[in-house]
């Protein structure tokens, strides 16, 4: 593997490669059924449709094979007009409640050992959030470990989400890949073993176009997040041009819309093994992007939706770059966050994307500045026709798995979009930008059973959607903690998302009981040291 290559993989640490803990051979859910009914729920289908309901779905096995309206809200439902159950059938009463499809988590990190996250706790973390679908950009664990657990999911024989496969370039390459023969020689292996698609982080250019031509000409499926280490030769347009079907976040746009400059903007003292110094300046970059809506900037975005391509920004993971004191004190990790996972995410000069080395105001402010101009465009690409997806990338950055991904779609709401063009980014987009919308992404006939159903309306709160629910005020003046997911239906099979998480929580405390863990802020102890010292010295 060259040298380039092995500088790239860095990003993730020490965790690249490094096998997690393999998921219980174990499936926590019920079915498939020869016959299941969910009767009474208001379908938000995925498609951009507004509600409707009551609605009856009747499923056999894996396949959604009636959509029946029931009725009229608040009347009551005439029996006579509803599907009937089969004997050894299975009846869930969804009445007022709310049946959305399953979502699709296009950036999903199956854990790494650096973070200590292992499947049984990030599969049961992305289930407990209605995931039905994740896209493994990297397949960090190598792809033999992906595929195997992709195939016991496929078979219900472990408790996880759909799997898709995307290597790293040059992953388990024997020699240095150094040529464009060599990319293609490799594309083809990897499409030999078994992988869905690719994951790039950017190339020489003769190399990065012969293995993304390739790729597309075997039918693969593609992702890049294009590393300022040779985005100023190689951006997101030529990447399109080439075949790229997704970029991830937003490395490489800023640059394709540079207009007097080639370069960014980087301080002369910059050094991109110091993570403080790339997430600094790269909270600077769209300032030096032309202008929304100046000739240039639709110029770009209009070749960008002539060609059909996917934009899976992964607002979240940033989102400690313009506000720290939110993302550390986001409330599920008193519960939810492994203690290694915890230490990772603290400042640190080795850990991935743990780049608080003095982190302050004048960041922030720039990241502000940042995200507007970011949103900006990937809401202009949406409203003319381009797909933008979801995806978390969780396990960085103080973001955690399931809550991360709620927490994109609160920022695709920021951004612009209508709810109902949210949870379209969240299902049937994502569903097409894997080449899979002709079975999962949306509620039609025909389709997997794939579904999320839940008692609190999304669309009116996406907090709803956060495991830990969101606080409501009773009419009796009464503080509660009302939503989360009520079951996630995966391949027909029926989950208890709230015993999932419930699940997480226990191996969590056990964790916790083991070190005798606490999650202090970071450098607490050693302020209150210092402040009893001094107390005692007066």
């Amino acid at each position: 593997m060259n040298k380039f290559i092995l500088i790239v993989l860095s990003f993730f640490s020490l965790s690249l490669f490094s096998q997690v803990k393999e998921a219980p051979i174990i499936s926590e859910g019920e079915g498939p059924f020869d016959q299941l009914i969910i009767r009474g729920a208001t379908m938000i289908s995925g498609t951009g449709s507004p509600p409707v309901g009551p609605v009856d779905i009747v499923i056999e096995n894996n396949t959604i094979k009636n959509i029946r309206t029931v009725g009229y809200p608040g009347v009551e439902i005439n029996e006579k007009r509803r599907p009937k159950l089969k004997e050894g059938g299975k009846e869930i009463d969804g009445e007022g409640m709310f049946l959305l499809p399953g979502f699709v988590d296009m950036h999903g990190h199956i854990g790494g050992t650096s973070q200590g996250a292992d499947a049984e706790y990030v599969f049961k973390l992305w289930l407990g959030h209605g995931i039905t679908t994740i896209r493994d950009p990297s397949c960090g664990n190598g792809l033999e470990w992906v595929l195997k657990h992709k195939k016991l999911s496929e078979e219900n024989k472990i408790t996880a989400p759909r799997i898709m496969a995307y290597t790293v370039f040059g992953q388990g390459a024997k020699e240095p890949i150094s040529t464009p023969e060599q990319a293609r020689q490799w594309v083809r292996k990897n499409a030999e073993n078994g992988a869905d698609g690719i994951k790039f982080f950017g190339l020489p250019p003769s190399i990065f176009d012969a293995a993304l031509r390739e790729n597309k000409k075997l039918g693969l499926r593609s992702a890049c997040h294009h590393a300022q280490l040779d985005v100023a030769r190689w951006n997101v347009l030529r990447s399109a041009e080439a075949g790229l079907t997704t970029m991830e976040h937003w490395y490489g746009l800023p640059e394709a819309l540079f207009e007097n400059q080639t370069i960014q903007d980087y301080p002369l003292d910059y050094n991109y093994q110091n993570e403080q110094h790339r997430f600094e300046e790269a909270g600077r970059l769209w300032k030096q992007a032309a202008e929304p809506y100046s000739d240039h900037w639709n110029a770009v975005m209009q070749e960008m939706l002539d060609l059909d391509f996917t934009i899976d920004p992964t607002f979240n993971i940033y989102e400690a770059s313009r506000d720290l004191h939110r993302a550390r004190r986001e409330e599920w990790h008193e519960i939810y966050t492994l203690p290694s996972l915890w230490r990772f995410f603290l400042p640190s000069k080795i850990s991935h994307g743990s780049y608080w080395h003095y982190w302050g105001t004048e960041q922030e402010v720039d990241w502000r500045d940042n995200y507007k101009l970011w949103m900006t465009f990937v809401n202009e690409y949406k409203n003319r026709g381009g797909r933008v997806t979801a995806g978390s990338d969780s396990g960085f950055i103080f973001k955690l798995y399931g809550f991360g991904y709620i927490r994109e779609l609160e920022l695709l709401r920021e951004a612009g979009f209508h709810p109902l063009e949210v949870l379209r980014s969240a299902s049937l987009y994502g569903a097409e930008a894997i080449g899979l919308d002709n079975e999962i992404g949306s509620i039609e006939i025909g389709k997997k059973a794939d579904l999320i159903l839940m008692e609190e309306n999304p669309l009116k709160n996406l907090k709803s959607l956060f495991g830990t629910g969101t606080i409501k005020l009773t009419d009796e003046n009464e503080i509660v903690r009302v939503g989360g997911v009520k079951y996630t239906i995966k391949d027909g099979v029926i989950y208890d998302a709230k015993k999932l998480l419930s699940d997480v929580r226990e191996i969590v405390e056990e964790a916790k009981e083991v070190e005798g863990f606490k999650i202090n802020q970071p450098g607490m102890d050693e302020y209150f040291r210092r402040f009893e010292e001094n107390r005692k010295d007066k």
